[in-house]
């Protein structure tokens, strides 16, 4: 895996109704979301659907990512389920990492939107994640390599109060 390079976020900060309760990005993400993540394969033309819940739960400042669902891809259809840490950094950003701890790339939602990259090997992930309201956010990958070419587009929506 590679280092994890930082874009800028863009945009303006969001309306203050929407930061109100949610100062850093740990604060933001902190609770039960639903999942719609709709998936594109542009080398084979295959496209599917994931849907769940997800869970960003606190580990001391920190939150800890579970989310479950199911998987229709192609003519695959199954459980799935992913983890990850969001460590949350001095300046209110967050360092995510994969379950086991190896870098992935750092967040900040402070300002309402985040671009991020995270090279591994020969390919190139590139996210873009967005604040749409205090109750939900989009999140779009671009993952491109030499047999890689898809996207991942996800928009998560709160379902109850935070813990």
């Amino acid at each position: 895996m590679g280092s994890i390079r930082r874009q800028p976020g863009a945009g303006q900060a969001p309306p203050a109704h929407e930061t109100a309760g949610a100062a850093t990005t740990v604060d933001f993400l902190h609770g039960d979301w639903n999942v719609v993540r709709h998936i594109s394969d542009h080398l084979t033309g295959a496209v599917g659907e994931f849907r769940g819940e997800a869970s960003f739960t606190r580990a001391g400042s920190d939150l800890t990512y579970r989310e479950d669902g199911e998987l229709r891809f192609g003519g695959h259809r199954g459980p799935a389920s992913r983890s990850l840490l969001y460590r949350e950094l001095a300046d209110g950003s967050a360092d995510v990492r994969f379950a086991d701890g190896r870098e992935f790339y750092r967040l900040d939602l402070r300002s309402g939107t985040c671009s991020a990259e995270h090279p591994c090997r020969a390919d190139q992930y590139r996210v873009t994640v967005t604040r749409l309201s205090p109750d939900s956010f989009a999140e779009t990958w671009r993952v491109t390599g030499p047999a890689k070419d898809y996207e991942l587009a996800t928009t998560y929506t709160r379902t109850g109060g935070r813990e």
